[in-house]
């Protein structure tokens, strides 16, 4: 049994993990993580999830739980059942039916397994093929501990929406809430969007630019 499985329990398909202490040189790694039995993950742009990561309110790796780098994505595990939620979350929050590129992965689900974690900083993560933990996962139950949540009574507690509650934030303690990250990663992939809006389309009307124009009005 792989260091997935016997130190977090999490299910997984294909070869099994390499353990991080007695791997032998050349061990292929496990291909997937299931997700919706012990987390489902929100799947963003890299650009989009660093500039989340970076707030000070989203600084702490306790505020996130884990986070994995994979190539140009990030994904940031969030409590099972996080999924089914999401949609009618961006329609709260005002955001529905605007192309974000921000999913979810839930039941039924997978995301690569990323390598465990060895020192790698994050620039040279973010240049590697295969996926690693920016904020690696902690052992066994503490995992789910480290979620963000829409629960709005604690861990133990039912777990309601927060716009059934009027409230906008489902923290409880701990790490911070379901809406309050999706809320700020739903922010972050639409500058996003609107940078590479702008880079693909060239400014007319830029004097720098010897093909500009001059704008009339009539």
């Amino acid at each position: 049994m792989g260091w997935y499985e016997r130190e977090l329990g999490w299910p997984t398909a294909g070869a099994v993990p390499p353990d991080p202490v007695t791997a032998t040189p050349g061990t292929k790694p496990v291909r997937n993580l299931l997700t919706g039995v012990r987390f489902d993950a929100l799947d963003v742009p890299a650009e989009a999830g660093f500039e989340v990561l970076d707030l000070r309110r989203f600084a702490r790796a306790t505020a996130t739980g884990p986070v994995a780098l994979d190539g140009r994505r990030m994904r940031l595990l969030v409590a099972a059942g996080s999924s089914e939620e999401l949609p009618g979350l961006l329609d709260w929050l005002e955001w529905g039916g605007i192309p974000l590129d921000l999913t979810a992965l839930g039941a039924g689900g997978w995301m690569p397994a990323p390598t465990v974690p060895r020192g790698i900083r994050r620039e040279t993560a973010y240049d590697r093929l295969a996926p690693v933990w920016l904020r690696p996962p902690g052992p066994g139950d503490e995992v789910e501990r480290s979620l963000p949540t829409m629960s709005l009574a604690g861990r133990s507690g039912a777990c309601e929406a927060p716009w059934k509650a009027g409230r906008a934030d489902g923290e409880s303690g701990g790490p911070v809430g379901l809406v309050a990250l999706v809320a700020a990663l739903a922010t972050a992939c639409h500058r996003v969007r609107l940078r590479r809006s702008h880079r693909a389309v060239p400014d007319l009307l830029d004097p720098r630019d010897g093909r500009a124009q001059p704008c009339t009005l009539s």
